[in-house]
């Protein structure tokens, strides 16, 4: 596979990598029901998949109150790793990894979880050793703002010409273009197709097939 396009290839994990959205929602919704908090809607929870923790809670839990976020955060990570060892990688994830990884991309992961929860969520996947870089919401700002792939870009000595960002989420996309990097969305994660495509990728992927064979053809 030639590389035409692209040299370096950043992922999300949730959503894009890992079939994760549902049990993080959940999760969202059981930590403001233990505070007793309005539940938000199933909708409303997945939004904000992609964000740094705070700045998810803040938006699913706009009347807490600040000093009371850090008791939010802990029913919300209690629910979160009571149901993390059943969550896997979607299927043709590893295998597509693989053959970018051969085919000689620079591979790395952007995303919203902090660096414990990626590295344990590379652990338990096993595809840690297929990416050269990856960058967390606690190590630099949350997205939409560039940081993250500003940060990827230089570390591995790229161009923003030559970089794609993979996400599910308007927070991916719009990250891609705040980074004036391209940017693929992909429709089998948290956010609905539509508000994805009116952020004008250059490519929507139905699933990690149709995925896999848009980059073997032309990135």
């Amino acid at each position: 596979m030639a590389r035409n396009r692209f040299d370096l290839i950043a992922f999300d994990w949730d959503g894009t990598l890992s079939d994760s959205t549902a049990h993080i929602a959940e999760s969202l919704q059981s930590a403001c029901r233990d505070l007793r908090l309005p539940v938000p809607a199933a909708d409303a929870a997945r939004y904000v998949i992609g964000l740094g923790l705070r700045d998810a809670l803040e938006t699913v839990a706009p009347t807490l109150a600040p000093a009371d976020y850090p008791r939010l955060v802990e029913r919300y990570r209690y629910h979160f790793l009571s149901g993390e060892p059943d969550l896997a990688l979607f299927p043709g994830v590893r295998e597509m990894l693989e053959s970018l990884r051969s085919a000689g991309y620079f591979l790395a992961v952007a995303t919203g979880k902090n660096r414990v929860g990626l590295n344990r969520a590379l652990a338990h996947s096993g595809v840690a050793s297929l990416f050269d870089a990856t960058r967390c919401a606690d190590e630099t700002f949350s997205k939409p703002h560039p940081a993250m792939l500003h940060e990827l870009v230089r570390e591995l000595g790229q161009e923003n010409a030559r970089t794609v960002m993979i996400g599910d989420t308007t927070h991916d996309l719009q990250m891609a273009i705040n980074a004036d990097v391209a940017g693929i969305a992909v429709t089998y994660g948290a956010h609905r197709p539509e508000p994805l495509r009116a952020l004008n990728p250059i490519f929507c992927a139905d699933n990690v097939a149709e995925l896999s064979d848009w980059l073997h053809t032309h990135a």
